[in-house]
């Protein structure tokens, strides 16, 4: 059974992963208002990891005898400057989940909560890959630069991204 201060934990992630599920929504809309349906296709699939995520927090809890408590989720920016500033702020968003999760971690390793740890790890992986992705977005966008062909063929790469579910679902 989990200790109540690490399903409070659990619980304020499953929020997090929902308002970054809301963040991409926005940040979907926001590309769609400018005409960059691929990089909208991204954020979608995005969107739709970080409510499988949630969807692994919550069952986890319920299979380990917590309780789910879903709290208010804040709402997320609507406007940015450009699609650098887009995946820039997605690049500081998974570096904060990267340390919400290496957070939980901590917590259950400091309460010998061995079964909670190694289901953490896929997190911790899975934040690995988040944050080389959007890095390597910024870098590309750096270099095709903010107009012209080189938007344009990644905004095409971008629009090819499908969502696949994660192991185990």
């Amino acid at each position: 059974m989990l200790s109540e201060k690490m399903q409070e934990a659990l619980n304020t992630q499953i929020n997090k992963e929902l308002y970054s599920s809301y963040l991409y929504l926005s940040m979907a809309a926001w590309c769609e208002s400018v005409n960059l349906g691929g990089f909208a296709n991204w954020m979608i699939i995005q969107a739709r990891e970080e409510v499988s995520h949630t969807e692994k927090l919550f069952g986890f809890l319920n299979e380990r005898g917590g309780r789910v408590l879903l709290q208010p989720i804040e709402g997320p920016p609507t406007e940015w400057g450009s699609v650098l500033e887009v995946f820039g702020q997605v690049l500081e968003h998974e570096r904060l989940v990267t340390g919400l999760i290496h957070g939980l971690v901590k917590l259950a390793r400091s309460e010998d909560d061995y079964a909670t740890e190694a289901f953490l790890q896929w997190f911790v992986s899975e934040q690995v890959e988040e944050e080389a992705t959007a890095s390597g977005v910024v870098e590309k966008l750096k270099l095709a630069g903010e107009q012209g062909s080189g938007l344009f063929m990644l905004d095409r790469e971008m629009g090819t991204r499908v969502f696949t579910p994660p192991a185990g679902e």
